[in-house]
């Protein structure tokens, strides 16, 4: 039935891009999560789908703020269009949260559908809350629910060999390949609308047919790919390969040394902020939302928080405090006289503060430390 035929968009895959539905249209789809290119392509995907449907007509409603008319998207749905046999509605939550009128008024949503109508729902990543609301549930018993989740670092290098493939190209084959795809994935850090868009470029660039190692790096180096917010991600995930490889990477293309340092300094503050109200009594996610800690850096700080302590932070304050002099040019007797060095010694000081252990024991730990005192 329909549902099979629909069944491609339910799990939205990295390794190529959501497909549209061939027949069958229901009459709605929502896509929800925190993978931009994916909730792209699976949005598309639904939009081609509709206009080869007949719906040559479309409205977006976007939900922000608590005073949203929800009454003219109800209305919306029912009023027949003068212009087309069939129309698409989109309605954008950003926030993923409808409030009380909004989850009523999609509940009502959700049992007048009609034939003259598809609708698609654009949702962030929800919380277990969200969607176990009525809300969600009337969504996703109405029609396809489409999660788009960010992508595995180890499941990058396939997925690029699936979207080179589906514009002609491929790499060599066996181990030559494989280490093509490594260094792609490490150029792109794992962040699928750059690789995608990496990707695009490597198709104006070359004809069908195999890529060399020599081909893809010459295509990739031409854009730093290094991000100094993602070097937090990585030491707040306690990933030490990971993110010295970033800071040597950032201190290639130039990045400034303050800019790197404030970054890290930022989350440490944070850290400590998060971690003081939560002593205080407040529970772990109001403190997070309190001070703006939203998406990947939100599963990041839920992580770090509880292996910090009082004497840790106190000490990797302390530390920023004097590597912010060393970056402007002051010097300190128990740091290295190198911006770069003293960024480096505080990135591993605050792995070793978030217990950087790899799960299979201790060895992590033991690394970051001697590091850190070598540094």
């Amino acid at each position: 039935g329909s549902a099979a035929l629909n069944g491609r968009l339910m799990q939205v895959r990295a390794d190529q891009p959501p497909q549209p539905p061939a027949k069958g249209l229901l009459p709605l789809y929502t896509v929800w999560g925190d993978e931009p290119l994916l909730a792209q392509e699976a949005g598309d995907a639904i939009r081609a789908a509709a206009r080869a449907a007949g719906c040559t007509e479309r409205q977006v409603h976007t939900v922000s703020g608590a005073h949203f008319d929800w009454s003219s998207l109800l209305g919306a749905s029912q009023a027949m269009s003068l212009f087309a046999d069939r129309q698409l509605i989109e309605i954008r939550i950003p926030s993923g949260k409808p409030g009380k009128d909004g989850s009523e008024a999609l509940q009502r949503y959700c049992e007048s559908l009609g034939d003259d109508v598809i609708t698609l729902v654009q949702l962030p990543r929800l919380d277990r809350t969200q969607q176990n609301s009525g809300w969600f549930g009337a969504l996703d018993a109405a029609g396809v629910t489409a999660r788009v989740d960010p992508v595995e670092r180890k499941a990058l290098p396939q997925g690029s060999a699936q979207r080179l493939a589906a514009q002609g190209q491929r790499v060599q084959g066996g181990d030559d390949g494989q280490r093509t795809l490594a260094f792609f994935a490490d150029r792109v850090e794992g962040n699928l609308l750059a690789a995608h868009q990496e990707i695009q470029k490597l198709g104006l660039l070359y004809p069908a047919g195999e890529l060399n190692f020599e081909q893809i790096e010459a295509a990739v180096l031409n854009v730093a790919r290094y991000d100094v917010f993602k070097l937090g991600e990585a030491v707040l995930a306690g990933q030490v390969a990971r993110a010295l490889r970033m800071l040597e990477g950032l201190q290639a293309e130039g990045e400034a040394a303050v800019l790197v340092h404030w970054t890290l300094a930022e989350d440490i503050r944070a850290l400590k902020r998060v971690r003081d109200a939560v002593a205080g009594g407040k529970p772990l996610p109001m403190a997070l939302r309190e001070n703006r800690v939203w998406g990947v850096r939100e599963r990041l700080f839920e992580r770090a928080v509880p292996l910090l302590t009082d004497n840790g932070l106190a000490a990797l304050l302390d530390a920023a405090q004097v590597c912010d002099g060393l970056v402007k040019g002051l010097r300190h007797p128990d740091w290295p006289l190198d911006a770069w060095e003293s960024l480096r010694r505080l990135v591993l000081m605050l792995i070793e503060q978030l217990g950087s252990a790899a799960p299979a024991g201790g060895r992590a730990r033991v690394v970051s430390t001697r590091l850190a005192l070598g540094a």
